[in-house]
């Protein structure tokens, strides 16, 4: 069955005007074969003074202040193997204190929680280990510039605002690698589990993995291309997990201040 034009045209070209508006301020676009870009047979000069520079306004990767946001991303555990763990990634709003303590949030957030198992199934006999749950950001789809990555290069740091239950989580990055099961991953390093914190990873401290083994030689990450983000819960303990996350952003600036995203 084939998806009617309308459906198709309201999402192509919302995700290719965003993508427009994002690229008119990078300094990719300074490139001679960036100079013009043609949309609808009109030549649009995209020279903007702030592409000279290094960004300072956060680049947000994953918000979840919306309630739909939940709906961009997608949660796997073992169960897709014949595991016994259990997942989700639901949508929390708004802490209704008003004045919201460590472990409140005034802004709605994702909560990804479940039960880890390590139980084996029965009926699988070449599955020799479970234990495992995970969430990611789904693709995000073509524009007219082509397959929509996030360009994160001109920054320094992930930043994560998170609220972590101190279990051993880490954060997964897949980029278009040569070889599409590498992903890049760093420990989430909580200080202050079951409070609301902000994080802030090197993206050259990231790690080249596949299947959970670091792979050498170690390549230099492919932060022009990044694919999807996300979190992933491997410590193979048996029992609940939670871990809130509001939103995670590439930054030049370890802070976490609503009007730096203005």
């Amino acid at each position: 069955m084939r998806p009617s034009p309308r459906h198709l045209v309201k999402g192509f070209v919302g995700r290719s005007v965003d993508e427009f508006k994002r690229l008119s301020t990078s300094s990719m676009f300074f490139e001679p074969k960036n100079f013009l870009v043609t949309v609808n047979l009109t030549i649009l000069p995209v020279l903007k003074a702030e592409g000279l520079r290094e960004p300072t306004k956060p680049y947000v990767l994953a918000s979840f202040r919306d309630p739909k946001s939940v709906q961009d991303c997608k949660a796997m555990s073992d169960k897709d193997i014949g595991g016994f763990s259990t997942v989700s990634l639901d949508w929390v709003p708004p802490s209704k204190n008003q004045t919201p303590n460590a472990t409140g949030s005034s802004h709605g957030h994702a909560k990804f929680h479940g039960n880890i198992s390590i139980e084996l199934p029965t009926n699988r006999p070449e599955v020799h280990r479970t234990g495992y749950a995970a969430w990611r950001t789904k693709d995000k789809g073509y524009t007219i510039f082509g397959k929509t990555l996030w360009d994160i290069d001109p920054y320094e740091f992930l930043a994560l605002r998170i609220k972590s239950d101190g279990r051993k989580y880490f954060i997964n990055l897949q980029t278009e690698s040569i070889v599409p099961t590498d992903i890049h991953q760093h420990r989430l390093y909580a200080k202050r589990p079951g409070e609301w914190e902000t994080l802030f990873v090197p993206w050259t401290e990231f790690v080249r993995t596949n299947h959970g083994v670091v792979v050498e030689p170690q390549r230099e990450m492919l932060r022009q291309s990044l694919r999807t983000i996300g979190i992933g819960l491997t410590d193979r303990v048996p029992g609940n997990f939670e871990l809130c996350i509001e939103r995670m952003w590439a930054t030049n600036e370890m802070k976490n201040d609503d009007s730096s995203f203005e």
